[in-house]
C-alpha cells in the first residue's frame, strides 16, 4: 500500500472512529512497516517516522473536529519544528503503534508527543511544534481551540 492509499484508507477510517476531546486528545494507530517504509537497511526509513507521524496528526484533526474547522476558516497546519528519537529499528512488515498526544500549547504553537511502541517497548519519540496559519499568519491555538468548540456547540444544538 503506497502512501496515498494509507492516507485514504486513515480519512475514511478516521470518520466511523469514536470522537476526541478538544483539550489535550490522544490518539493511535497500529500500522505495518510496508515495503515502501524501508530503505538500503531494510529498517523503516528515519524520513518516514515523520510522515506516519502526520497520520496521526490528521486522524486527530478529523476526529476532534479541527478539520472542519480549518476547512471553513482557510486554515493550514504546518509543523515548525520536529525532533525523533529513535531507539530500536522497525523491520519489514514488522506491526507497530504509534500514539499522538498533544501535550500543550503557548501563544504560537500546540506541542505533540509522538511515541512508537511494539510490544509495549518504545522504539521511537518524537516530539512537535505545530502552528495553525491563516492569510493574515499564525493563528493562537487559543483561538483555534474556542473556534473549534463554539463549532461543535453550534452543532449539537
Amino acid at each position: 500500500m503506497n502512501l496515498i492509499s494509507r492516507m485514504i484508507a486513515l480519512l475514511v477510517a478516521s470518520f466511523f472512529k469514536p470522537k476526541l476531546p478538544v483539550e489535550r486528545p490522544e490518539n493511535s494507530l497500529i500500522l505495518r512497516v510496508l515495503p515502501n517504509d524501508i530503505d538500503i537497511n531494510l529498517h523503516m526509513n528515519n524520513g518516514r517516522y515523520l510522515t506516519i507521524c502526520d497520520l496521526t496528526r490528521v486522524d486527530m484533526f478529523i476526529r476532534t473536529g479541527l478539520a472542519k474547522t480549518m476547512i471553513n476558516e482557510k486554515w493550514m497546519p504546518v509543523i515548525s519544528e520536529h525532533t525523533m528519537k529513535y531507539k530500536k529499528a522497525l523491520t519489514l512488515f514488522q506491526k507497530y503503534e504509534i500514539k499522538m498526544e498533544i501535550t500543550g500549547w503557548d501563544e504560537r504553537s500546540f506541542q505533540m508527543l509522538h511515541t512508537f511502541i511494539v510490544k509495549d517497548r518504545i522504539v521511537a519519540e518524537g516530539t512537535s511544534l505545530g502552528v495553525i496559519v491563516s492569510k493574515s499568519g499564525v493563528v493562537p491555538p487559543a483561538d483555534v481551540m474556542k473556534k473549534v468548540v463554539d463549532r461543535l456547540n453550534k452543532r449539537s444544538k
